[in-house]
Order: C-alpha cells, then structure tokens, then sequence
C-alpha cells in the first residue's frame, strides 16, 4: 500500500503521481491521507502524518510532498523505519514520524538530470516509491545518510503548546494534552480568553469559542457551527498557553 500525503488540494498533481505510480506497479493499492495541507505547511504536514501513519498496516509506503524547497539543495530521501517506509524531501516533513517509529536506514534518492525543478512529487518521489514496491528501489537510491538534516520538532511543555493544526471545520488544533479541568484561560504573549471546556462539540455554547479534547488526543479551540479563527487569530506554529 501507498499512502500519499501533499499539500496539493484539488488540483492535478495527485493524479499526475498517481499515475506515475501505476504505469509501474498497475495493481498497486494507492491510499489518499490527505492534500489539504495548507501551501509550504510543513509543520502541519508533519503534524498530520505523525499522527496518522500507524492506522495504517505495517510495511506502508508514505509519499509525502510538502516541499517550498523543491529544486534546492534539499535531499529527497527514502526512510526505513521499524514499520514503515516514508519518502520525501529531507525538511522537517519526515522527522517526527519517522522518530516515532523507529528510524532503521535513511539513504538519498537520486534525482535524474531529466526531472522537472518544480514537481518532484511526478518525477523523483512517486517513482521512488514504486521502484520500492516492485524491489527495484537500486534503480532510484543514491547514499546512506546517518540522520535526517532538519530535526522539527513540536514545542510543547506541560500547558504550553503550539498550533499544529486547522481543520477544514476551523477548529484550532493544539498539541497540548487535557487536563481535568473544565475552565481554562488561553493565553498568548499579548491575549487572553476564558474558555470552557465541554465534552463534545454539540454540547458547546451557541455564540463564542470553547475548548473540546479532539481526535488526536489534544486540545482544541471550537466554535459551534462555525469557524474558530473568526474569534481568534491563530496560525499554524504560534504558541499558547491553557491554564
């Protein structure tokens, strides 16, 4: 199984890979997490995947394009972990999965002199992949690395954390954990809210934002029916306190 993870949205460079992937391997199973990444968000990206890779079954091969780099000197790279396969560029996208898991080997993926300098999801990372799949992966991988170049990782101590992620629904996604406590106070350098916290969505307050331990297991910042980054202005990365 390949599972791919870009921030292409709606557009025809997931087909374009899609393709690339099946002129080689035609009965290979190809898996969509996600191409709602925000444009160049690596951290959300990274967010995403770390948290997402293990539903799936072991010996999965993540394809992941979050790449305001591509054609640089960054390396596209191929990473073995204890599970799991993850491909794409050496920037921070891949580390705290590939960390979660177990880093086993990392080696380089050699771009042709005929790729393109702007789409090497098409023409290094989709190939990669299916050269792996099909055990040909000599055909495409350059040296061993000993560790990846960009070591993102998450701030967060205690009740202090970032923005990780936006949903579709606007809810601001924190990586902070619940604690038992029903009111809390968010805090930036400069803001401060008293917020609620209540159990499901539905059972938030009609008007104003309110707090509700989502999916990933953190808090997140609600607004009933709406969208939360109309009551505060948060972005993907800044920091913040609920005490």
């Amino acid at each position: 199984m390949i599972v791919l993870l870009t921030d292409f949205g709606e557009s025809e460079y997931v087909g374009v890979m899609k393709g690339v992937i099946y002129s080689l391997c035609p009965t290979e199973q190809i898996v969509d997490l996600t191409h709602t990444i925000p444009p160049q968000s690596i951290r959300e990206g990274a967010w995403v995947l770390l948290n997402s890779y293990n539903s799936f079954p072991r010996g999965t091969v993540f394809v992941c394009v979050v790449d305001p780099g591509v054609g640089t000197g960054r390396d596209p790279v191929l990473v073995k972990t204890k599970n799991y396969t993850f491909i794409g560029p050496d920037n921070g996208l891949l580390y705290p999965a590939t960390a979660s898991d177990g880093v086993e080997s990392i080696s380089t993926i050699i771009i042709d002199e005929d790729a393109s300098n702007t789409f090497h999801g098409r023409d290094v990372f989709a190939p990669a992949a299916a050269y792996f799949i099909r055990n040909q992966s000599g055909k495409v991988l350059g040296g061993f690395k000993q560790s990846l170049g960009v070591s993102l990782k998450f701030n967060q101590n205690e009740r202090k954390g970032e923005v990780v992620r936006i949903d579709r629904f606007g809810n601001i996604i924190t990586n902070i954990p619940p604690a038992d406590k029903i009111q809390y106070l968010l805090a930036t350098s400069d803001l401060r809210w008293n917020v609620q916290w209540y159990p499901t969505y539905f059972l938030g307050p009609d008007r104003g934002i309110f707090i509700v331990t989502g999916s990933y297991g953190t808090l997140e910042i609600a607004v009933k029916h709406g969208d939360a980054r109309e009551e505060v202005p948060f972005k993907i990365g800044d920091e913040l306190s609920l005490e």
